[in-house]
């Protein structure tokens, strides 16, 4: 008998980052001194490494540890080098699991922008319109690939510059993302929907029931039922919040999944599609060409080839 799980938010669940947490002591540049650029560098352990969320754009840079990644919907590893650019209200998190004695005084490299200057201003200057594709992208969390030590000089030079220069240097960054086309995107849920924050709530704790029991049946009238809500009216909540219809999106996610599965172990790809939920083989092969765009022993080999085997 399967035990259904209430739908509350986690004890992790993310939260806000507002501006007056944003303490000089943990590393943030004033107002003043960044202007809509902000600079961040800091180690780890730190109060800022925790399952959160804010309006603003993020660059980060691991430069040191290795462990597991969180990015809306999206579980990962990364190591020294991961480059991702995650989205305004895009909930995400990096966790060491690798740490010395001590933890270590420098692992993250990070840049905040804001979304309205940047768009506004590409209003009249044209130049600026480049970066727009890649805002968007930025809505579902963007890894970059061989990008790490541009990425570090970029992240030195922005932050040794103040005013248009620090601007300019910006520019020159984002300049050079744009025209990556060595990436992926990662969360296939949209999380930074303009929902408020109980809303968001209960979208993340749908999408922490579906993580945590891939395997499990899940249906959207029970859980309508459990919210409270009409099976239509669940419907139109949960496309208008990740952009997926319910089926979609559990597909999307159970994919992902068996993604790193195929890329991190050695598993046959049987016992994959099974733990992740897919009750026939007929069906995983489907739903995986349609979400990936190849089958997934294809997959494992180009993941080999790129991503390599971790332990």
């Amino acid at each position: 008998m399967t035990v259904k799980m209430p739908i509350a938010p986690r004890q992790t669940k993310p939260e806000l980052e507002h501006d007056y947490v944003r303490s000089p002591a943990l590393g943030y540049e004033s107002p003043e001194t960044a202007g809509f650029i902000r600079c961040l560098s800091h180690g780890f352990p730190t109060p800022l490494a925790r399952w959160h969320y804010h309006d603003e754009y993020e660059l980060h840079l691991i430069t040191a540890t290795s462990g597991k990644v969180f990015v809306g919907d999206w579980i990962g590893q990364f190591q020294p080098g991961h480059l991702v650019l995650t989205g305004p209200r895009l909930p995400h998190n990096w966790i060491s699991m690798d740490l010395p004695e001590g933890g270590v005084p420098l692992r993250d490299l990070v840049i905040q922008f804001s979304h309205a200057p940047l768009v506004a201003s590409s209003e009249t200057i044209p130049e600026l319109r480049e970066v727009l594709p890649l805002l968007e992208r930025a809505r579902h969390g963007v890894e970059f690939f061989g990008m790490e030590a541009q990425a570090q000089e970029h992240w030195h030079r922005i932050k040794a510059r103040q005013g248009l220069a620090r601007f300019g240097a910006f520019c020159e960054f984002m300049s050079d993302l744009a025209r990556c086309t060595d990436f992926r995107l990662l969360s296939s849920t949209q999380l930074q929907s303009e929902d408020n924050d109980t809303q968001l709530d209960q979208i993340n704790a749908i999408v922490s029931r579906i993580t945590d029991h891939l395997a499990d049946p899940l249906s959207a009238a029970d859980l309508a039922q459990e919210l409270g809500m009409t099976e239509s009216r669940f419907s139109r909540f949960f496309r208008r919040a990740t952009g997926n219809t319910f089926t979609d999106f559990v597909n999307l996610v159970r994919v992902n999944r068996a993604c790193q599965l195929l890329m991190e172990t050695e598993r046959y790809i049987t016992h994959i599609a099974y733990d992740v939920g897919f009750n026939n083989m007929a069906n995983f092969n489907r739903r995986f060409l349609d979400i990936k765009g190849m089958t997934p022993s294809e997959y494992r080999k180009q993941g080999a080839g790129r991503f390599g085997k971790t332990s």
